[in-house]
């Protein structure tokens, strides 16, 4: 079914209008100043599509998994020796506690997967629990492949729903300002990121919106605070919420661990999303926590045939004795011989950082990244098959309609809810965008016009 429509889409094409939609698009993002150095956010000519019923399976999955890391996370809160799979750093040890009996760690958060629709196969590789880009984007892609002529001619085939993301945002972050305590009628959101990032494009757009849906916004370096008669300023402007962009390690790193943002949270003059506990899931060593089978008890039995199904086995590289599809084995000796079917993952990294593809390296250089996984935290996950669909662009002067991995990325509203998607393509295995390759595109529901 969904091949289908993909072909129909590409039915509507031709040279010209490939062109002259491609001319449009990137024209509407250089005015947004939605690049990467030179590279549009989104480079090909057609979105993502899900039928509803196929998205209704992809939403229904990951709520269940939500409530496998929700316990996982809470077990964790209280249990020294849980945390300990985490593998932890000393000052996340020492945050994570100011979370306890407050509101939920998480406003925001996703879950990356690859989904084969057609089959129903679905497997994540990990949560992305702490900042999770991209809704903006999202957003302002949804407007703009609306008003493309190849979707107007589309529409008249099929029904087309984007799912919008910054409305249910900012609906989620004023919630957990109120679960957390606040009580300003309109609270200021601190749009918190380094000034030099480049995804500060992004936080403009989410500022706009804010402001737009008639709630005060703005964006600010973690450097621009300060913590007086207390409050945390912005030179003469209040913070009432911190909708955090800033990764936390790099936030620590950088200004130590009482900087002035950690102390107005530490005494309740803040509300901070998402909150330091959230690390405890946003660590890539969640994934071995759920699939561990040390942990299977601390599940429902709904939630361990999910993790089951949809969770590749993942274990924190140590040597030790764990369970590969019911059989003991030795961890170090089965991922040195196993490496067409491993990858290693920095346990703390994000866009692409450190990751090696035991499929795409020699023995010599598994061995070597294996050995350097010993002496810094690392995981070790099962290879999971990308999937890989045909989108079309303009490339050369001509219409090129070739292969892209694709991934499936729902967005998580106070932990429990999902509605929208990220969607990254490439042509190569690693799917990222702000590194430098791939494209971005959004995600629409549809269904086929009855006659």
């Amino acid at each position: 079914m969904l091949r289908e429509a993909i072909e129909i889409y590409h039915e509507l094409l031709n040279d010209q209008i490939a062109a002259d939609t491609d001319g449009e698009m990137r024209s509407m993002l250089h005015k947004l100043g939605l690049y990467f150095g030179n590279r549009p956010i989104c480079t090909v000519l057609r979105p993502h599509f899900y039928f509803t019923d196929q998205w209704a399976y992809l939403k229904q999955e990951t709520e269940i998994l939500l409530g496998a890391f929700s316990r996982a996370h809470e077990a964790c809160l209280y249990s020294p020796e849980l945390r300990q799979q985490l593998s932890l750093e000393a000052y996340e040890e020492q945050l994570f506690s100011l979370d306890i009996g407050g509101a939920i760690p998480w406003t925001t958060s996703r879950l990356d997967s690859f989904f084969r629709a057609d089959d129903g196969i679905l497997q994540f590789v990990e949560y992305n629990a702490e900042t999770p880009a991209g809704m903006g984007y999202g957003d302002v892609l949804n407007d703009l492949f609306h008003g493309l002529e190849p979707m107007k001619r589309f529409e008249t085939n099929y029904h087309v729903q984007s799912m919008p993301l910054l409305a249910e945002l900012l609906k989620a972050l004023l919630q957990g300002y109120r679960d957390w305590g606040g009580t300003a009628a309109n609270p200021q959101i601190a749009i918190m990121d380094w000034q030099d990032v480049p995804t500060l494009n992004e936080h403009e757009i989410s500022r706009f919106s804010f402001e737009r849906a008639g709630t005060s916004s703005f964006l600010v370096d973690p450097r621009a605070v300060e913590y007086r008669n207390g409050a945390l300023w912005a030179g003469s402007r209040k913070i009432d919420v911190i909708y955090k962009r800033v990764l936390i390690s790099e936030l620590i790193h950088r200004m130590g661990v009482d900087n002035p943002i950690v102390q107005a949270y530490r005494d309740h003059a803040v509300f901070l999303t998402n909150s330091f506990s959230c690390k405890l899931m946003a660590k890539k060593a969640s994934f071995a926590f759920i699939s561990d089978e040390r942990n299977a008890h601390l599940f429902t039995p709904e939630q361990q045939q999910a993790i089951a199904l949809h969770i590749p086995w993942t274990r924190l590289v140590s040597d030790r004795k764990t369970e590969y599809e019911g059989q003991q084995v030795d961890l170090l000796t089965f991922v040195t011989d196993h490496r067409d079917r491993l990858v290693l993952k920095p346990n703390d990294e994000y866009g692409g950082k450190g990751v090696v593809l035991g499929w795409e390296c020699e023995a010599e250089n598994w061995s070597s990244a294996l050995q350097h996984a010993l002496t810094e935290p690392f995981v070790v996950q099962e290879r999971v098959e990308s999937i890989t669909r045909e989108f079309p662009s303009w490339v050369d002067g001509q219409l090129d309609i070739s292969a892209r991995h694709v991934d499936a990325d729902p967005y998580v509203f106070y932990g429990r809810t999902v509605h929208g998607c990220l969607t990254r393509l490439s042509s190569v295995s690693l799917l990222n965008v702000t590194a430098g390759g791939g494209s971005l595109v959004p995600a629409f529901l549809i269904e086929r016009k009855d006659f």
